[in-house]
């Protein structure tokens, strides 16, 4: 029976992280940019002069991980750095026109499949499901799991 249960589980994994692979495949097809890469152009989009480290915390991802995507979207011209009226030593971040157009074009969910559906689950599922990953990752042999849990699926 517990055999059975843990084969039916991997099963589960299998269909989670292969339907988020696909999304993010069809992501680079359609708007030739990485998964990680629209998540940030849509939140920079919903939250003009957004600063990296900010970003990074909407995002809970690793602030260095942020940086490195933003100067991905910078170097493709979808994204501008200014400086901030009320503060000048601040930089915030901008959607270029261009980059307005890759998210015109972005096959839905521009936030992530994976981050869509967990919303959508009410507080006493997300507690029990974080429970039960949290037992898992226990029994897995892992030094890195902080390092893990501060990227984007989308550049693992």
């Amino acid at each position: 029976m517990q055999n059975s249960l843990a084969k039916d589980a991997l099963k589960q994994f299998r269909i989670i992280f292969g339907t988020v692979r696909q999304h993010f495949r069809e992501i680079e097809a359609s708007c030739g940019i990485s998964g990680s890469q629209l998540w940030l152009l849509h939140e920079i989009y919903t939250h003009p002069d957004l600063g990296v480290s900010r970003l990074a915390d909407n995002l809970a991802i690793h602030q260095s991980t942020c940086s490195l995507l933003v100067e991905k979207l910078v170097k493709k011209q979808l994204v501008k750095k200014q400086r901030l009226a009320e503060d000048q030593r601040k930089v915030g971040l901008i959607v270029t026109p261009a980059g307005q157009a890759v998210l015109a074009n972005a096959p839905q969910p521009l936030d992530g499949i994976l981050p869509q559906v967990l919303a959508t689950l009410d507080t006493e599922a997300l507690q029990s499901l974080n429970a039960s990953l949290k037992m898992v990752i226990s029994k897995l042999d892992t030094q890195s799991s902080n390092t893990l849990a501060n990227h984007p699926l989308a550049e693992m």
